[in-house]
This record gives structure tokens, C-alpha cells and sequence, in this order.
């Protein structure tokens, strides 16, 4: 049978309690019967249980996440950052995904409450009425990429509107004019925002002279996708095989990027020559495909830390260990999070584009 607390109490010489003390860092402790209740603890294999400590502390020591997937580098490079920013904190995480299931999402959450300190949500396809009937009261929550502010909780985005408005300039003022976008899930908060920047971006393009003359206006391109990279080899397939194929694409993240550049040279194109890529998010990879991605770099990991913090300050906040957990509003902040276009190979060497909005997304070349 494994050991107990009981075992190491009395192997040690001591009570119970002063075992439990010391198992939890009290300083309440003397040092040498600290030292000889850990040795008694470590020769008999004891480890602590988490729930019962979890019921004397009333905390944890666990971050839940609830996010949209967790396949791809977008996901990897999100909870790179949550984790480092966690176990800073001596915080666990606690991970689990919606697949973009509203029930599924709803179960995680339940899953969770009474395990978790705290939660970052990231669902793109939450409204407010799933949230306020899923969240639970109890737990400060910080929001990721939500389409919706709630009272009480931190909200942190990426700039998907500017970041998507500043490609498709860049792609028109590079001397495209069939600029094709590749969108997200339908019901998706981010892939919205950045077909809204897709259409802003082919308005601002134009030249005052170009808008008075009939038919010289950009039209929309539009591909369905998915964020895979299935879908946006699918996407590549159609715009080779369509009368008229575009000579630039733009797709809402770099997987579907990554697949167009494969479909576009399984059907003998070439890259920047014939049609010029854009993707969004600068995931690692985008930099070592070839030819190398032009994209929106979004500080995936800094946006996964940030929120950790955020989280984080809002436990700080206190909680009355007497009556029980109770709500730790976090300061009412709303963060939207620069991005930066970063212009490579897939896109040739056309001229840098300025943000609409000065100081809103910055222009790397590489």
C-alpha cells in the first residue's frame, strides 16, 4: 500500500499536522524536524496528495486553458507562453480544447471548475450569452481572441483587422490586381476580422484616379478554408484551375498559406513570379518554406505570457480564505497587441506598406 501522511508522522516522531506544515512550506517549522520529516517522507516514497492539500490551502496551484485546438505551431508557440509565464508563478497548466464545439467547449469548462485557480479562455466562436452561462462565477477568467468584452474580465486580442488591411495593401501596391483571400471557419471571431481587413485593404489600395474609372476598382477573390493546411491546398487547387487565376492570395493564417504554396507548385507556378503568397500569424516554420512566407508576424507567445500575467495579477487580487473562493475581478483592461508585416521571398521585393492607422502594425523586410 503506499504510504500516508500517518506513515511519515510517525516514522519522523512527529504529529500529523506538523508533517502537513511542513509538507506545505509553513514557516512554523523548525528547521531540523523540517529536515527529518522530508527524509522520512523520501525513504517511505510519500508524495503529498493535491486534493487534500487543494482543501486546507483552498488553492491548486493550476491554470486552466481552454482554447479553440490544439493542433499546429500557432497552439505550440500559445502555450509556450502561457507555461513559462505559469511556472514562473510555481503554476501548473491545465489544458484542454474546444475543436470548435460550442457543447464541447461548455464540458471543458465544467471539467474544470473546482481544478483550476483560474482560466484563460481563448473561443473565438463564444458570444456573450456562452460565456456568461458557462464561465464559472467563482474563477477570475482572463479572455484570449474573444468577439465580446464581459465585465470582470481581461481581455487580450491581436490586431487581426489592421495586420489583414496592411497585407492586402502590401499586395496591392506591389502591382498586384487579382488579389484572392483565402478565409477562415465561418462563426470565427479572428478569420472575420481579417476578411473585414482583406476588404478594407482593397478600398484603401486604390488611387483617387483608379476609383473614377469603370471596372478599375480590385474585386473580391474569395476562397473558403478552414485554417488547415488541407483547406488551403484545396484552395490553391481552385485558383489554378479558375479562368482567370489570381496573381497574389492572401490567406487568413500561414497553414493555409503553407498548403497554397504546395498546390500552386504541384500545378508547375511559380512563387513570387506567377502569384505572390501572404499569410498571418508568422508561425516558425513560415520562414523556412520555399520560398520564405511574407506574413503578419502576431507575438503568439508574448500574447499567451500577457494573458498568464494579467491572470495571474487578478489571483494576486486576494482571496477570503475563510468564506471560500470568491471572485478576483481582474483590472478592467482590454489589450489589443501590435503586429508587424513581415515582408520575405513568397512576395518578391515589392515596397513597404504603411499602416492606416500610424504606429499600428510595423513593416519588417527579411
Amino acid at each position: 500500500m503506499p504510504a500516508t501522511i500517518k506513515d511519515v508522522a510517525r516514522a519522523a516522531g512527529v504529529s500529523v499536522a506538523t508533517v502537513s506544515r511542513a509538507m506545505n512550506g509553513a514557516d512554523n517549522v523548525l528547521p531540523d524536524t523540517k529536515a527529518r520529516i522530508l527524509e522520512a517522507a523520501r525513504g517511505l516514497r510519500f508524495t503529498p496528495s493535491g486534493a487534500a492539500r487543494s482543501l486546507i490551502t483552498r488553492r491548486t496551484d493550476t491554470i486552466g486553458a481552454l482554447l479553440p485546438d490544439l493542433h499546429g505551431e500557432y497552439f505550440s508557440e500559445l502555450i509556450r507562453g502561457i507555461d513559462q509565464a505559469a511556472r514562473a508563478r510555481g503554476l501548473h497548466l491545465l489544458v484542454s480544447s474546444s475543436h470548435g464545439n460550442a457543447d464541447e467547449a461548455a464540458a471543458a469548462l465544467r471539467a474544470m471548475n473546482g481544478r483550476v485557480d483560474g482560466l484563460l479562455v481563448m473561443s473565438p466562436h463564444a458570444d456573450a450569452d456562452f460565456l456568461s452561462n458557462n464561465l464559472p462565477g467563482s474563477l477570475p477568467a482572463v479572455l484570449i481572441n474573444t468577439a465580446v468584452d464581459m465585465q470582470g474580465h481581461a481581455r487580450f486580442a491581436v490586431d487581426n483587422f489592421g495586420g489583414a488591411e496592411a497585407m492586402t495593401r502590401h499586395l496591392a501596391t506591389s502591382g498586384r490586381k487579382r488579389i484572392a483571400f483565402i478565409g477562415g471557419p465561418d462563426g470565427n471571431h479572428e478569420a472575420a476580422e481579417r476578411l473585414r481587413g482583406y476588404r478594407a485593404g482593397l478600398a484603401n489600395a486604390q488611387k483617387p484616379a483608379q476609383k473614377s474609372v469603370k471596372g478599375a476598382q480590385r474585386a473580391e477573390l474569395l476562397f473558403d478554408g478552414d485554417f488547415s493546411e488541407a483547406s488551403g491546398w484545396l484552395a490553391g487547387r481552385r485558383m489554378v484551375q479558375a479562368k482567370q487565376r489570381p496573381d497574389a492570395v492572401f490567406a487568413a493564417n500561414d497553414m493555409m498559406a503553407v498548403g497554397c504554396l504546395a498546390a500552386l507548385a504541384e500545378a508547375g507556378l511559380r512563387v513570387p513570379e506567377d502569384i505572390a503568397v501572404g499569410g498571418f500569424d508568422d508561425i516558425p516554420i513560415a520562414r523556412y518554406v520555399a520560398p520564405s512566407l511574407t506574413t503578419i508576424r502576431v507575438p503568439i507567445a508574448a500574447l499567451g505570457a500577457a494573458a498568464m500575467d494579467a491572470l495571474f495579477r487578478a489571483l494576486e487580487q486576494g482571496v477570503d480564505k475563510s468564506a471560500g473562493p470568491q471572485p478576483a475581478l481582474p483590472e478592467p483592461v482590454s489589450v489589443v497587441m501590435p503586429v508587424e508585416l513581415v515582408v520575405r521571398s513568397s512576395c518578391g521585393t515589392g515596397p513597404p506598406t504603411r499602416p492606416t492607422a500610424p504606429g499600428a502594425v510595423r513593416v519588417t523586410p527579411h
